[in-house]
């Protein structure tokens, strides 16, 4: 296989909200990051229970899917306080310690204000201990090639960021599109190692530029008509633990 190198780490500890990169990370098996859509924000009644968590469609939460103006927000998640602060353009808009009823509410009721004509019901912030809110029900690493990020780039006539894609691990040193040949492959990053899954099926998410909330290209749409597929950045499961970090080598 050919070696890449790990370029970033991002993880999003609430889903739909911002990115936080990590210089490293440990990864556990059959575990995605670590705090990785640890919350969600219910968009009316989604029928997740807490008491016995199952994935849900991911239609039933706040997304950038259909509430780009998530984008514009910059929000950022303390592990050790567990309190999420959300700011726009630099100015402080809510903070909330999400382990209270108190920080929740607060959260909430910011939401209830940012997106009035979007909510089909109270925004409520889940959580259940163990569950990711990820897209896909296994527990799972997503992985960006950079380098079909930037065949895409050429594809539209436009600079894309990468972080369009929402990814976990973002890789350079494949060639455009060899992260779809490692479907059913071990792949080792760092100290642990992972077998790829699938091939991740792209959402009108991605036509979302990150920061401005802008809904400036069709993504999925360019991608068919070009590739004949609407797919970019692969899922990996993680079979044997380690840590990985900026710079890591990725080989088999």
């Amino acid at each position: 296989m050919i070696r890449a190198r790990l370029q970033s780490i991002y993880r999003y500890p609430v889903k739909g909200l911002s990115p936080e990169p990590l210089a490293r990370v440990r990864l556990e098996p059959g575990e995605p990051l670590p705090a990785d859509r640890k919350y969600a924000i219910e968009n009316g009644p989604s029928g997740f229970d807490p008491a016995a968590p199952a994935h849900v469609s991911k239609t039933r939460f706040l997304m950038l899917m259909f509430n780009e103006r998530l984008a514009a927000l910059d929000t950022r998640y303390d592990d050790a306080t567990h309190t999420l602060v959300i700011r726009r353009d630099g100015r402080e808009l809510a903070r909330g310690d999400l382990s209270t009823r108190e920080g929740r509410l607060s959260v909430e009721a910011f939401f209830r204000r940012y997106l009035p004509a979007e909510l089909r019901g109270a925004p409520k912030l889940l959580q259940a201990d163990g569950h990711s809110f990820s897209n896909v029900a296994p527990k799972v690493v997503s992985i960006i090639n950079l380098a079909s990020v930037g065949a895409l780039e050429a594809v539209v006539g436009v600079p894309l960021d990468p972080l369009r894609f929402r990814g976990n691990i973002y890789l350079e040193g494949w060639p455009a599109w060899h992260e779809f040949d490692l479907v059913g492959q071990e792949i080792a990053i760092g100290g642990a190692r992972l077998t790829v899954a699938k091939r991740i099926l792209r959402c009108a998410a991605t036509d979302v530029e990150p920061g401005t909330g802008i809904r400036d290209l069709d993504i999925p749409a360019a991608l068919m008509k070009t590739y004949g597929h609407a797919d970019c950045g692969i899922y990996a499961q993680v079979i044997a633990g380690g840590e990985v970090a900026v710079g890591d080598t990725v080989s088999r």
